[in-house]
């Protein structure tokens, strides 16, 4: 992505660790959480690939044209699984918006900003205006609502990938990284 490298860096570094708590998460014996944890694991390694500075490493024109292939068909698998689960929906959108970046990088290999200073376009301020909104609603949802520490009145000792809170966190931070990304596209 365009931009300077310090921050890029830490965006790498985020959306990495982000994707190995999803591999975590993945060992979780419940199947839909796994998919879902799969998917994000996807994500938030194909984020960390995609936020590595210019700088340090210029990818080929075709790598972009790959990334548009891999999450086109995390898009297509995504719209499948939102059938029986509406939070495949934002799967779905996170897929589109990786496409689009990566089309849009491989359009304008090298260039900062969009062609001819006309300011946002359309498509990107929509994505923008989505993960802001995603954002804001998924660290409401992180605050705490003056509960007891316990799930369901009863303490519980859940594993490392079966933590809802974490889960959250992970997905709150790979939206936040989202943002970044489509602000310096």
């Amino acid at each position: 992505m365009h931009g300077p490298a310090s921050p890029a860096w830490l965006l790498v570094a985020l959306c990495a660790a982000t994707g190995a708590y999803c591999l975590l998460r993945m060992r979780s014996p419940v199947e839909e959480q796994r998919r879902t944890a799969g998917a994000e694991a996807l994500m938030g390694f194909g984020m960390a690939a995609m936020a590595v500075p210019a700088a340090a490493a210029t990818p080929p024109r075709w790598t972009w044209f790959a990334y548009a292939a891999v999450f086109g068909a995390a898009a297509v698998r995504a719209l499948w699984s939102a059938r029986t689960s509406p939070h495949h929906l934002h799967h779905l959108v996170g897929a589109c918006a990786m496409v689009y970046m990566a089309v849009a990088m491989a359009a304008s290999p090298g260039h900062h900003g969009h062609a001819g200073g006309s300011g946002i376009p359309l498509m990107t301020g929509a994505l923008l205006l989505y993960f802001a909104g995603y954002v804001l609603r998924s660290g409401a949802r992180l605050l705490p609502a003056g509960g007891s520490g316990t799930l369901g009145g009863t303490p519980r000792t859940l594993g490392w990938g079966d933590r809802p809170e974490l889960s959250q966190a992970c997905r709150l931070s790979m939206g936040i990284a989202m943002v970044a990304m489509l602000v310096t596209l």
